[in-house]
């Protein structure tokens, strides 16, 4: 029985010294000089054959980015054509869009749209919280005094406002006018909106906690421009028939 497992142990010994062996003769054996590979290292390119042969410019290993000085250069759009989805070509609110950039180069009537949407749903959440602060930073003084005496009144009755947006249908440019230094813009709202007003003991005295009623609103935006100061204020409100 010992001699048996002697002999067992003596098989698997010559097995093993074997197959290091054929791992030393395959892998090699390191020695502590070798150079790690670099991964972002320029490889050779391999020689052309005849039939690939092109200019040094159009070789496959050249990566060429967008706006390259040899790119081809798309015709810059007319002015009144960059913003015809939003203003019909020689309309008066198109003539509008083009003084404010004269004056503005960077103005984007595309953003500044994206912007009164913002600004619009901010103002009437704000209205409805009773956020003075939010609202004196949004409104020229005299809608800010307006809105202001609405909110005092509502709080001296303990009443509380509740607005919730479902969604702003449309915000179309209705208005673009520079006299001097200032512009206006008027844009038409048409909005989803869910909007109650309770007494101090929760009961709804206007609108509703449930219904959705569409509201239309034509606000107004002014700045000075040149100004450093690139907020643009509500300076007038009024609800669409």
């Amino acid at each position: 029985m010992q001699n048996s497992f002697d002999m067992q142990t003596l098989v698997f010994l010559v097995l093993a010294v074997f197959v290091a062996w054929k791992l030393r003769s395959v892998l090699g054996q390191k020695t502590g000089n070798e150079q790690p590979k670099d991964p972002f290292a320029r490889r050779e390119t391999p020689p052309m054959r005849p039939d690939q042969a092109q200019a040094p410019d159009k070789r496959d290993n050249v990566i060429r980015l967008p706006g390259a000085a040899n790119d081809p250069v798309a015709p810059e759009l007319p002015a009144a054509e960059r913003w015809k989805d939003l203003a019909a070509p020689d309309s008066p609110v198109s003539a509008g869009i083009e003084a404010v950039i004269r004056q503005e180069p960077g103005f984007d009537p595309h953003e500044f749209v994206g912007g009164a949407k913002a600004a619009y749903e901010a103002i009437v959440t704000a209205f409805a919280r009773g956020d003075r602060k939010m609202l004196k930073g949004l409104l020229a003084k005299e809608v800010y005094d307006g809105f202001e005496q609405a909110i005092s009144e509502r709080e001296k009755r303990g009443e509380k406002a509740e607005s919730n947006f479902v969604s702003i249908d449309k915000a179309d440019l209705a208005a673009v006018d520079v006299k001097g230094k200032t512009a206006q813009v008027t844009i038409a709202f048409v909005s989803q909106l869910i909007s109650v007003t309770r007494d101090a003991q929760g009961a709804v005295v206007d609108g509703s906690a449930e219904q959705v009623s569409e509201v239309n609103d034509i606000w107004t935006f002014s700045r000075q421009l040149g100004s450093r100061d690139p907020n643009w204020l509500l300076v007038a409100t009024e609800s669409a028939a």
